[in-house]
Formats: structure tokens, C-alpha cells, sequence
């Protein structure tokens, strides 16, 4: 199973947290769609016919782009690789653009999953992140798109943010689930350092929540979305039986997927391609051949990505197939290196998986890097 990510690099405002890639302006939006047309042309040999079953439009914010706008390049995707279904065909919106005139329309697309970044219905912190909406829009884009008939929603939610009491974070879960959407993704405000917050914070103007904070929000998150019904099933993602993201959950497992427009990486189980972060210059090089750069990945390479990928979801490390993907040596190069980290220290073994326990999320990064493959 492969998958398709299409990059719409613009937005109508910059959030101050934001590090992707895309402009404000979106005057060569029409150009953009042309150009992202154009490289479906170019590349439609890349997945090596592999039958595609995800498309996931991404951004940026693809809810700038009319309804119509989005399925010309639906269509022209389902041609091009010659799809007949999707199993998932997810489109990213933000609230404000969901009035009932642009979902009525979307729902004459193929569309069959929005993500909806709300990040907070809190306005105070609304207006912190420098975004455009109000809680009370995100609540009626919600049930409007519920009323219109879509049922498999995501909504995004962000914590750990500066001046976010307990109380607003339990209060934001709470809208959230009351809503009764089959996923949710929720993410710790990460301080990047080329973003407004970043930039306010080398100033000394902004500083980032304390570790106990971030770690109280997260057992608030935990307990509150098991309570509810919803299987912590990736370190930043919960979800209802049967609604697991499936685009997002093939990148985790290492399959084939194609990433098409400024800054969108693909990956073919041999090597790696990303697209140049902008728009200007995507747009020159693209006929060129000159508007990406690759690399082939090594066995190693490829070892430690099924490590961090795997270890970062509740399914965890799959034993066999690491054996039969990555040979004897990485096997028991592997298995030497995580005996330490059984029982008490984190990691647990069941049914030929090896794998981390939801609650324990936040110490994966620390654990995935101690069992890293340096090549010799």
C-alpha cells in the first residue's frame, strides 16, 4: 500500500508556533496548482506500481483552495496512478474557512476525512498562537460538517502552551470529546527556532512550560481520552476503534509514499526525496529537474527509522519483521541493546512485539536514541 501527500504551500496568516513551510501570499496560488499537476505528471513512475490507497492533502492550510480546486487535483491524481478507490482521502481545514456554503460544496468531492486544526477553544490562547479563529467558530465548523454528513473527523489540539491552566486544558478536552469526533490529535507545543515563539524566546520574552507542567497536561490527556474511549494508539494521536489515520499510520509502518509540492518529502523503501522549501523556487526548477534532492538510505538507515517510527506507535517493534527486513546482524545487535530496558525500565515484550506503553510516550525519544545503529 502506498500513499500520496500533496504540500498546499499557503496560509492566511502566520501562526506564531508554526516552522512548515508555505507564504501568506497567495497570489500565484493558480500557478501552484498548475505546477502541482504538472509534477504528478513527472513522477508517476516513482511508487513503481504500487497500489495507492491514502491521499492526504496537507499544508499550509488546503482550506484556502475552493472545493473545485482541490478535486481537480483529486481527479487528476486518481488518473494519474490510476486509482480506482481510496481508503482514505483526508483534506486539512481550518475552522474559519468551513462556513456551510464550503462544506456543502466539499461535499460533492470525493473528500472522506477532515482534520480540522482548532488547536484550542480557548480564545486568550487562541489569540496567543496568532490564530484566526474563535472557539466558538471552531464549535460550529464541527457540528456543521457533523450536520452535513462527515463523520470521520480529526481535531487538533495543542498543550503545554505558555499560560494554559490545568483548567483550560481539561476544559479543551472536554469540548473536544464532548464533540464526540472518532479522532483526535494533540501535540506539546515544540519551540522552534526559526518561529515568532522562537525568535520572542531568544529575546527573553517567551519561555516554554516547565517539564512537570508538560507532563501533567499529557496524564490529563491520557486519562481523559481513555475514560472516553479512545486507544492511544501514536505518541500524539488517540483515536476510536476503526478510525485510526491510515495515511499517517503507512509512514510509521515504512511504506512507500510520494510527497508532491514545496518542502514534501517522499520515500520509495530506497531513498528519500524532499522538494525545496519554496515556492519561487519550486516553481522555476520544476520543469528543470532541479527543484528536489535525495539520498539513498543505507540498511542502517533504514534500521534506525523502523526503530524511531515503531517505537513511537502502541503497536511497537515488530521482531520478525525486523529480523527478516534488517538480517541477523541488526537482530541481534538490536535485541543485546534492549534487554536493558525491560520490565521496570519502560519497555515490554508480548506476543513477538516490543513496544513502550502509552503512559510512557514521552520518554521515547530518550529510549530511541540509546538504541540507534551507528554505522561503522
Amino acid at each position: 500500500m502506498a500513499g500520496i501527500y500533496i504540500h498546499i504551500p499557503f496560509c492566511k496568516r502566520l501562526c506564531h508556533y508554526c516552522d512548515f513551510y508555505f507564504s501568506v501570499s497567495l497570489q500565484r496560488k493558480e500557478e501552484m496548482l498548475q505546477a502541482l499537476l504538472r509534477e504528478m505528471e513527472l513522477r508517476r513512475e516513482y511508487l513503481g506500481g504500487t497500489p495507492v490507497k491514502t491521499l492526504y492533502i496537507g499544508g499550509g492550510t488546503p482550506s484556502v483552495c475552493r472545493p473545485d480546486e482541490l478535486n481537480r487535483l483529486i481527479d487528476r491524481c486518481m488518473e494519474v496512478w490510476e486509482i480506482d478507490t481510496l481508503d482514505e482521502l483526508t483534506v486539512e481545514a481550518n475552522p474559519e474557512d468551513l462556513d456551510r456554503a464550503y462544506i456543502r460544496a466539499l461535499r460533492n468531492t470525493p473528500v472522506t476525512r477532515l482534520s480540522v486544526g482548532v488547536q484550542s477553544f480557548q480564545n486568550d490562547l487562541l489569540r496567543l498562537m496568532n490564530r484566526r479563529h474563535t472557539g466558538a467558530t471552531a464549535l460550529r465548523a464541527v457540528r456543521d460538517l457533523q450536520e452535513a454528513g462527515f463523520e470521520n473527523l480529526s481535531l487538533d489540539l495543542i498543550y503545554g502552551i505558555p499560560s494554559m491552566t490545568e483548567s483550560q486544558w481539561e476544559q479543551d478536552l472536554e469540548t473536544a470529546l464532548g464533540l464526540a469526533v472518532p479522532h483526535l490529535s494533540a501535540y506539546h507545543l515544540t519551540v522552534e527556532p526559526r518561529t515568532v515563539f522562537g525568535n520572542r524566546m531568544k529575546r527573553g520574552l517567551f519561555h516554554p512550560v516547565d517539564e512537570e507542567t508538560g507532563e501533567c497536561h499529557y496524564a490529563i490527556l491520557e486519562e481523559k481520552t481513555r475514560q472516553a474511549g479512545y486507544a492511544h494508539y501514536e505518541i500524539s494521536n488517540f483515536a476510536r476503534p476503526g478510525f485510526e489515520a491510515l495515511h499517517n499510520s503507512n509512514y510509521w509502518k515504512g511504506e512507500k509514499y510520494i510527497g508532491l509540492g514545496p518542502s514534501a518529502h517522499s520515500y520509495d523503501k530506497v531513498g528519500r526525496r524532499w522538494n525545496v522549501a519554496s515556492n519561487k523556487l519550486y516553481l522555476e526548477r520544476l520543469e528543470k529537474g532541479t527543484y528536489y534532492e535525495e539520498e539513498t538510505l543505507s540498511l542502517y538507515d533504514r534500521y534506525n527509522e523502523y526503530v524511531m517510527t515503531s517505537l513511537r506507535t502502541a503497536r511497537g517493534i515488530d521482531t520478525d519483521l525486523l529480523r527478516k527486513e534488517f538480517g541477523p546482524e541488526l537482530s541481534r545487535y538490536f535485541r543485546k541493546e534492549v534487554s536493558a530496558w525491560f520490565g521496570d525500565r519502560q519497555l515490554h515484550e508480548e506476543a513477538g512485539r516490543i513496544f513502550l506503553k502509552s503512559r510512557d510516550f514521552l520518554i521515547s525519544d530518550f529510549l530511541i536514541s540509546r538504541l540507534f545503529y551507528t554505522e561503522p
